[in-house]
């Protein structure tokens, strides 16, 4: 193992954004046990600490290769096509109104059956994010394309997280917490 290798390359996996969860899953325990501090005790304190920075590597891997929006952004960056979401806030005018239009409804909902609406709506907006990353990542190799595509699930996903967020308020109402 190379603590200088790709996330990908460390779990021996296409470079690419689809990839199989459980197989991600099962790669990563495997390489949390080859590089599990308590596997070198009998080598020293120095080798523990090597096997703890590879514990950290393998886990900061895992987590972006798990994460769809941090794999796709992650691909991206591999790429040559930084994500720059704190720079670059610019947006189409379609995707801005659509944000307004939901952030909007989301004030205006007053039940739960309005919230899981909105929240089915996004969860539909997401998915057809997701299947533009893989397209733009995996078949066209437009990695410019595709960072507009993770920006606006950057977007999606905080508004999902908004709704749920509502959800779980008025659950916790309804149930006198």
């Amino acid at each position: 193992m190379n603590l200088q290798s790709t996330d990908f390359e460390l779990f021996g996996l296409a470079e690419c954004f689809e990839q199989d969860s459980a197989a991600v899953d099962a790669r990563w325990k495997d390489l949390q046990r080859e590089a599990h501090p308590d596997r070198f005790a009998a080598q020293g304190a120095a080798a523990q600490r090597v096997a703890l920075q590879w514990s950290v590597r393998i886990n900061e891997a895992y987590r972006r290769l798990k994460d769809p929006l941090k794999r796709a952004a992650y691909l991206c960056e591999l790429h040559g096509a930084a994500v720059n979401a704190e720079d670059n806030t610019a947006m189409p005018a379609a995707f801005l109104m659509q944000q307004m239009e939901w952030r909007e409804a989301l004030d205006d909902a007053r039940g739960v059956s309005e919230l899981e609406q909105l929240s089915t709506e996004v969860r539909s907006a997401r998915r057809a994010v997701l299947q533009e990353c893989a397209r733009l990542l995996d078949s066209a190799h437009d990695y410019a394309a595709a960072v507009r595509e993770v920006r606006s699930l950057m977007f999606i996903e905080r508004f999902a997280s908004d709704v749920d967020a509502q959800l779980d308020r008025i659950d916790a109402a309804e149930h006198g917490q």
